[in-house]
């Protein structure tokens, strides 16, 4: 049985990504900043900021799958927040090559996520692809550099897959569950313009593709994880509040509020481009929740 080490694994895509695993004949271990198990798991210990890892867990993997990084959404972007979006990123990628290079470990592939925010917090009539440069703004910068803090693993020979995800889509408390709640509360509104997109995916439809990079040995560089379907943030806001029943009677947040209450990180939902999900649909992947539509009955109404 081939095992696959989940760093950031304690997270709802890494729990829910566990159990795709595990239902298709893996082995999965994770590594955690406590030894618990987490839902039965075998976790190994490691701190990134102290650079320390349990070489056991390194030993035993035959992938690896970085989901580590600090939330961008958590907290305002001061400059010592931003430090901290980046370098969990980029040195949790150094510490794992380090450890994978010391044991001279000959993995099978290593995937790593990263982000949608690489082509930039911009709206434009633009569909980005996989081969656009990246964007000159804070979380360009940021995806570009946890992007390319990867390719040492390239270089040793390893397999190594880059999952650039959009708004991860789930039923537990994330993006949903704060878009949802305005609008079950009767001030649900579209924000800013409105005709900002938002590049979304089911969850499931994310830990597909996961699944789809450790066993598709043709998978290699960097994929766009989003749903085919280009949506703005005013359909969206329309789609959710109908499928919750609610009206939206409110006029658009503007901008300016956010600016204020967000800082420079509104940028995320005040600006949003449409991405290509091709790339990924011509190596043969299919898409269970192509549309908001389909996504949103199976999350809200089990369908």
């Amino acid at each position: 049985m081939e095992t696959v080490l989940i760093a950031g694994g304690s997270g709802t895509i890494g729990k829910y990504l566990s159990k795709k695993l595990i239902e298709n004949g893996f082995n999965v271990n994770l590594l955690s900043r406590t030894n618990k198990s987490i839902n039965g798991i075998t976790t190994y210990l490691w701190n990134v900021e102290n650079q320390y890892l349990d070489e056991k867990a390194i030993e035993s993997a035959d992938y690896i799958i970085n989901l580590s990084g600090a939330n961008i959404g958590e907290k305002k972007w001061s400059s010592k927040r931003k430090k901290e979006i980046n370098d969990s990123r980029v040195n949790s990628t150094k510490l794992l090559f380090n450890k994978v290079e010391k044991q001279n470990k000959k993995l099978k592939a290593f995937i790593s996520a990263s982000a949608v925010g690489f082509y930039g917090m911009t709206t434009s009539d633009k569909i980005y692809a996989e081969n656009d440069l990246p964007a000159s703004d804070f979380l360009g910068l940021v995806c570009n550099n946890w992007e390319n803090s990867c390719n040492s693993f390239e270089k040793m020979g390893i397999r190594t897959v880059k999952i650039r995800t959009g708004v991860v889509l789930n039923s537990g408390k994330g993006a949903l569950s704060k878009m949802m709640l305005p609008i079950k509360m009767f001030a649900g509104s579209a924000l800013g313009s409105g005709n900002q997109f938002i590049p979304w995916i089911h969850i499931e439809d994310l830990c597909n593709i996961y699944l789809k990079a450790v066993t598709d040995k043709n998978m290699n560089g960097v994929y766009n994880a989003v749903a085919p379907e280009h949506i703005s943030n005013k359909e969206f806001t329309q789609i959710l509040a109908g499928m919750l029943k609610k009206p939206i009677i409110l006029p658009n947040l503007q901008a300016f509020v956010l600016k204020v209450i967000l800082g420079e990180m509104a940028k995320i939902v005040l600006e949003g481009s449409r991405i290509s999900s091709k790339k990924i649909a011509n190596l043969g992947f299919h898409f269970k929740y192509p549309t908001l539509n389909s996504a949103l009955k199976q999350i809200i109404l089990n369908k």
